[in-house]
């Protein structure tokens, strides 16, 4: 039995690979991310795996805005930052937020 090669992920299959999987995260507990929306600046925001790296749950689908260089160390101080809450990756998905 032969089988066929795996058909190439999408860019959106990618996305949302990252999205759910924080081992794949390269500056884990942070997932920078970005829109870019036509007519409009690119906004910039980090995915926080807030259970592992921090011990607060109920942050999974939360985007918050800013720069993973000015993140704080805190999650005291990031949770201050402004932020987008979802419920699922694929509402962050659809708010067009995609890995940077």
């Amino acid at each position: 039995m032969t089988t066929s090669p795996p058909q190439p992920m999408s860019l959106e299959e990618r996305n949302l690979l990252f999205l759910t999987t924080p081992a794949l995260w390269p500056h884990w507990p942070f997932l920078p991310l970005v829109r870019r929306q036509r007519g409009h600046d690119d906004e910039c925001g980090i995915l926080l795996d807030a259970l592992e790296g921090f011990n607060a749950p109920g942050y999974g689908a939360t985007v918050f805005l800013a720069l993973l260089f000015e993140m704080p160390e805190e999650f005291q101080e990031i949770a201050k930052l402004p932020k987008e809450v979802f419920d699922t990756p694929e509402e962050i998905m659809a708010a067009g937020w995609r890995v940077d």
